[in-house]
């Protein structure tokens, strides 16, 4: 017997059947819910530290669709917070790493 005790993809019991095995499941209350998503993007980005590839983005983003899903935001109204940020603050595309920063008390 292998354990798991974690939050999965919808078809991964079908899958599991398939390949002549028994699923042991359970579904997660709302409360757990949140809490497994949040490990589930935890590992997901453990997983894309390692092997940085589009699946495993593709496992991050899914993981943030189901938390957008959960917490009553849409995609669009992320992403729209997503351009508002960018055009305040910038994005990340000049690289720029900030070291310190000290008063000016020249002013």
């Amino acid at each position: 017997m292998k354990t798991f005790n974690k939050l999965v993809r919808d078809h991964i019991p079908e899958i599991i059947r398939k390949n002549w095995e028994i699923p042991e499941i359970m579904i997660a209350s709302e409360e757990e819910y949140s809490q497994r998503l949040m490990e589930k993007l935890e590992e997901e980005v453990h997983e894309f530290f390692a092997t940085p590839n589009t699946e495993e983005m593709a496992d991050i983003l899914e993981v943030l669709h189901a938390l957008c899903n959960l917490k009553g935001f849409s995609w669009e109204q992320v992403e729209m917070m997503r351009q508002k940020k960018s055009l305040e603050r910038g994005a990340f595309e000049k690289r720029i790493i900030l070291k310190s920063t000290k008063k000016n008390w020249g002013e």
